[in-house]
């Protein structure tokens, strides 16, 4: 559960970042985001440069990468990912439910639940 749990957080953090930089089109603003273009942006009236930078670069989607690859990486040691993990990334997902609920949240809600289970699965029986 551990594994399959870090797999679909790591493939849908890669998935929304490289998405959005490259079917969306947010890649194309990349000459903006390494020029200052964004140094005076006001978030209030952002820019199609703010705003695809953080819709890709500066979304939780690389961190949420990090995350799935740190699970794989703890499952394949036999660690058990601390319990903090799927209930922040769980109420973060709720709350991203609520907000947008015309969004693939369903698939982060799967890896949560089986990360929790996993984990506590472990807990239960850690060898």
């Amino acid at each position: 559960m551990i594994k399959w749990a870090g797999w679909l957080i790591a493939l849908y953090g890669a998935a929304h970042t490289l998405g959005a930089l490259t079917v969306v089109g947010a890649g194309r603003h990349a000459g903006a985001w390494f020029t200052g273009a964004l140094w005076q942006d006001d978030f209030a009236a952002m820019s199609a440069a703010g705003s695809a930078y953080w819709f890709s670069l500066g979304s939780f989607g690389i961190p949420l990468t990090v995350v799935g690859l740190t699970v794989l990486w703890l499952g394949r040691r036999g660690i058990k990912p601390p319990l903090f993990i799927p209930y922040i990334l769980g109420t973060l997902t709720a709350v991203d439910a609520v907000i947008l609920p015309l969004t693939p949240w369903p698939i982060i809600l799967i890896a949560n639940g089986l990360l929790l289970a996993g984990t506590r699965r472990h807990a239960a029986n850690p060898t």
